[in-house]
């Protein structure tokens, strides 16, 4: 799954760096990683992995909920994540993020973001383990005709001789 998409990785850091609202997600596993680094007097930044929200609309309004004091950012910056979660960390993506949470002097906020990281491996291993078991998921190919008999040498033999 990595080796098959090309991603920017100035880019994406840029966005991390400067961005208020993340919203990096991860399409097989059907998660987002919601980054919001806006604070006040009462908030402090946020980081959590919700469900992968369908439109950029409903994205708005699960922060609203989540983040009622807040007002509406002007917009939300969405990454999509089409490789492993373990890239993050391979790749450096990762330590922007810890280092934007860590900027802020709260430890329990780089806490916070490795418990994310953990919850979106556990998530990850638990769908291959889905794809393994065949849970949710449908064949491509079957081993049989449409019989669902299996055949060897991949053509069926005539009656009669060459």
């Amino acid at each position: 799954m990595d080796s098959d998409f090309s991603i920017d990785l100035s880019e994406v850091n840029r966005n991390l760096d400067a961005a208020e609202v993340v919203s990096l997600y991860f399409p097989l596993l059907r998660k987002t990683l919601l980054i919001d680094t806006r604070r006040s007097e009462l908030d402090g930044p946020l980081i959590r992995v919700v469900p992968m929200a369908t439109t950029p609309e409903e994205r708005f309004r699960s922060l609203r909920q989540m983040r009622p004091r807040f007002p509406r950012p002007e917009s939300i910056t969405i990454i999509p994540w089409p490789k492993y979660v373990g890239s993050l960390t391979r790749l450096g993506v990762w330590d922007h993020i810890v280092d934007r949470f860590a900027e802020c002097g709260d430890p329990d906020l780089v806490r916070q973001c490795e418990a994310c990281l953990q919850e979106l491996l556990a998530a990850e291993r638990e769908e291959i383990g889905r794809a393994i078991r065949g849970e949710g998921f449908h064949n491509l190919w079957s081993l049989g005709g449409e019989g669902g008999e299996a055949r060897e040498g991949g053509a069926e033999e005539e009656d009669g001789g060459a």
